[in-house]
């Protein structure tokens, strides 16, 4: 059986096709491009409150997902169990992935609650201004309350990526978005919940994704072709299959947002408009990447498809074509980000706030520094996606941490700030402010980007274990 997106050469391997990617990975791209739409929400929202409120999101919006990556690698592991099984023929196996990922959710909310309480231990050695951290702990608890939803929604959009159904996931993510701003004018505004009515609105937005999602799962036609109406059950083995596998999945993505989370965290200390300019760009390159992510998501599922059909020259094939393309669109698309800078900043400001005028100034600058490492980030995206199809996950997570946490943070601490501003005085201090940061932002991102990009072409993938549900 071979990918949908893809045909067979003459010798029987799996190559790409041009349309029937384009088929497969617009609605991918269209996905990831609402996903952009609903993290901007929360931002466009709260930053009608306040730049001390922007910047109170931007210290918690990478620590919330830095816990669903840890506490989550099962839900990360389902597209790729789920494509490989389908690629090899296994399609009860296909959904009885999803429900295992259901099962590891609901078995790490307590802790995940836990941690919505532990919000002001975990934040207090940063030393985060007092309104900034009121403001971050309002946001912080509803969201970690409200995770257990989204792994679960994970769990159940990476089914039917991996099947090749993203048209369902973008169907479902839709609902999601525009649940979401609804919610938020009303519990933010109407209500006067302030940024706890925007991480509220996040949570209920979910659920609804959630039953939408599982609706469809168990819709007739799914029963009949992948008896997912039958897979229901826990099998202790398969959560430590999959356990395994989606571990280094989330430690891979947790280790490079545990960089810039405290990358953030950094910028949030330096001023409300260092961490209001960088929480807005942060935004605003999400709709640069997003959409990459998309279609690096089509090339997980193809190469996971391929190598699920023991087709591993056809996945290299269609691995080094999705990266291309993911890397060609990312270094057209930051220049074009760039360049509306001026335009776009405004609107994620109060305009009649002091601090207004500030914050788009120093986002215009900050937004062509985050321009120059598309080009890399399309590698880095590209090549860990293609590297998470063919379950080759523990050694990329082992780089990715090493580069994250001994070389970006350290460097971003002593760019960033000035004598006696910083968390280590051991560290020298250049403070160049936020524009500091941003290049050390910049110059790790290159160093990713190549690394993982080596990997994928050396080839090592092919000796990773198939994970068959």
């Amino acid at each position: 059986m071979n990918p949908p997106s893809t045909q067979s050469a003459r010798a029987g391997r799996a190559r790409l096709d041009a349309r029937a990617l384009v088929a497969l990975a617009v609605p991918f791209m269209l996905n990831s491009a609402v996903q952009a739409v609903l993290n901007a929400t929360d931002t466009w929202f709260v930053g009608r409150l306040s730049p001390t409120a922007t910047s109170a999101i931007g210290a918690v919006y990478w620590p919330v997902l830095v816990c669903l990556l840890l506490f989550g690698g099962v839900s990360l592991s389902v597209q790729t169990v789920v494509a490989q099984s389908f690629g090899a023929g296994r399609r009860a196996s296909a959904a009885g992935a999803a429900w295992t990922a259901l099962w590891a959710a609901a078995l790490v909310a307590p802790v995940l609650m836990a941690l919505a309480f532990a919000g002001g231990r975990l934040f207090a050695p940063f030393g985060l201004p007092a309104a900034t951290l009121a403001n971050a702990l309002a946001y912080w608890r509803p969201r970690m309350l409200g995770a257990p939803l989204g792994l679960a929604l994970w769990a159940l959009l990476g089914f039917f990526n991996g099947i090749g159904r993203p048209t369902v996931t973008l169907r479902v993510t839709v609902l999601v978005a525009a649940t979401n701003a609804i919610l938020n004018q009303w519990l933010v505004f109407g209500l006067g919940l302030g940024v706890a009515g925007s991480a509220w609105a996040t949570n209920l937005a979910q659920a609804c994704g959630v039953g939408a999602a599982l609706t469809l799962f168990l819709a007739p036609r799914l029963r009949r072709s992948f008896r997912s109406h039958r897979t229901a059950a826990l099998r202790p083995a398969a959560l430590a299959s999959q356990l395994a596998l989606g571990f280094p999945m989330g430690l891979l993505s947790a280790a490079d947002i545990v960089g810039f989370a405290l990358f953030q965290l950094m910028q949030v200390r330096l001023g409300v408009v260092d961490g209001a300019a960088t929480q807005i760009v942060m935004m605003l390159t999400s709709f640069c990447y997003m959409p990459a992510v998309g279609i690096a998501m089509a090339g997980t599922t193809l190469v996971g498809q391929a190598v699920g059909a023991r087709d591993r020259d056809g996945a290299r094939s269609l691995g080094n074509g999705i990266i291309s393309i993911v890397v060609l669109y990312m270094g057209l698309i930051g220049v074009a980000v760039a360049a509306l800078g001026p335009w776009l900043l405004p609107w994620f400001t109060n305009p009649r706030d002091p601090d207004a005028a500030a914050v788009v100034g120093r986002g215009v600058l900050l937004l062509w520094i985050a321009a120059g490492y598309q080009l890399f980030d399309g590698l880095n995206i590209g090549a860990s996606a293609c590297l998470r199809g063919a379950g080759d996950v523990r050694l990329p997570a082992v780089m990715v941490l090493a580069l994250s946490w001994f070389f970006f943070v350290p460097l971003a601490h002593v760019l960033s700030f000035a004598p006696g501003e910083g968390w280590i005085g051991a560290l020298p201090a250049l403070g160049y402010g936020a524009v500091g940061g941003w290049i050390a932002a910049l110059l790790y991102i290159c160093a990713l980007g190549l690394t993982l990009f080596l990997r994928w072409h050396s080839g090592a993938w092919r000796r990773a274990r198939v994970a068959l549900a």
